[in-house]
């Protein structure tokens, strides 16, 4: 019996491992010898290797800039490549992938993947962007495949000319996971379970739900959501605004742009009724079931998560006209997309979702279908694992 090959994945922080790509390495030891890779994150690594029953290699990195550190994980992933003489190498993430295609490109192994699932450097700006740029060819002067996780990205990509487009290729439709659509599933949660959510939250049946889930930040459109639904709350009190997902104070590093929201913005949070923030949630499902309309209004995204699993739970979604969104949205039949960073028309599409009220049960059902046969995990999974035997029969 030949011996599997080796797979490496690798991911800055073991939280990417335990939920972005949760589940594709135990589907990808089946036919790999599969290692993962990432800081530890005070056992989080350990808790993926249990998870997905494979092998772990803790490595520590840091998403900030950080030379010195980088340059001890750089050292540390070459040594780990030599010792392990991996046939591919597969990094997520900006800084595992420039560290891990380096530390790759130097121990010549023979395969260095990289998945791009968005670009943080579109919203940088002077000295800052360069070096971002500078970074971003590095990475993929040392990759020998670049997987943007959407059309969109591969257009941006192409345009800003880190690359050639013969190391570019956008796996299946999209997506560098898919989306878990047994676990995604409206039907697991029951009316009681939907009744008592309601009540603890002050949501009445008659409300109208708009919500959003994700990071409260300003890079998620989070002032320009306000702003609309300000407007929106003062002519109708059968409306609620329901957040799902933390506050996130700017970052101390000089070279991240701060990405907090404005002052106004948090007070009207804090202060008005028709608004239920409820922080980060580990299960968002029970609060999308009782929602009636996803919006997000993002600046940047690769292939948003939130978006797939609202269309899993059978909700329309308002989004910004922007990569990734613009590919699972499809206008009139899933949602509406909105250019970003425009609140009038964010309104607009706002009101128009609530005049027309509740979604029926049967139009739900539709959206569900259209991410459920285009993005269910299975699909994206053999998409990628045909990538990898074409490698090997090459």
């Amino acid at each position: 019996m030949t011996a599997k090959k080796k797979l490496i994945r690798i991911t800055t922080i073991p939280q990417s491992l335990a939920t972005l790509l949760k589940g594709q390495p135990k589907f990808m030891s089946s036919y790999f010898d599969v290692i993962c890779m990432s800081s530890n994150g005070n056992g989080v690594l350990d808790a993926v290797s249990k998870e997905e029953s494979t092998k772990v290699i803790p490595v520590e990195m840091t998403r900030n800039i950080t030379p010195i550190q980088d340059l001890k994980a750089t050292w540390r992933l070459y040594r780990t490549f030599r010792k392990e003489k991996p046939f591919i190498v597969h990094t997520h993430t900006p800084k595992a992938g420039t560290v891990g295609m380096l530390a790759a490109y130097l121990a010549k192994v023979p395969n260095r993947l990289h998945t791009i699932a968005g670009l943080p450097l579109l919203e940088a700006k002077g000295k800052k962007r360069i070096l971002l740029d500078a970074v971003e060819k590095l990475t993929y002067r040392c990759a020998t495949k670049i997987y943007p996780n959407s059309f969109g990205l591969h257009d941006i990509i192409v345009k800003n000319k880190y690359t050639k487009q013969t190391k570019l290729k956008v796996i299946g439709n999209g997506s560098s996971n898919g989306i878990d659509v047994t676990h995604f599933n409206p039907s697991l949660i029951d009316d009681s379970q939907r009744d008592e959510l309601r009540e603890q939250l002050g949501i009445k049946d008659t409300d109208f739900v708009f919500v959003f889930v994700g990071r409260l930040v300003k890079d998620k459109g989070i002032n320009e959501m306000i702003a609309a639904f300000k407007d929106i709350a003062m002519q109708n009190k059968n409306v609620k605004l329901l957040l799902v997902g933390p506050f996130e104070k700017s970052p101390e590093n000089v070279l991240k742009t701060s990405d907090a929201l404005e002052v106004e913005t948090v007070a009207y949070i804090k202060s008005n009724e028709q608004v239920v923030a409820v922080g980060l949630q580990k299960d968002v499902r029970p609060y999308l079931v009782i929602s009636d309309c996803l919006v997000f209004p993002s600046y940047r995204e690769g292939f948003p998560n939130v978006v797939m699993q609202a269309g899993a739970m059978g909700l329309p979604t308002i989004a910004s006209n922007i990569n990734g969104c613009n590919e699972i949205i499809i206008p009139n039949k899933n949602g509406v997309l909105i250019p970003s960073k425009n609140i009038p028309q964010l309104k607009e599409a706002m009101m128009t979702f609530l005049m027309k009220g509740k979604a029926n049960q049967e139009y739900r059902g539709l959206i569900r279908s259209m991410i459920k046969d285009r993005y269910s995990q299975p699909i994206v999974w053999e998409a990628i694992l045909k990538e990898y035997e074409k490698l090997v029969k090459a």
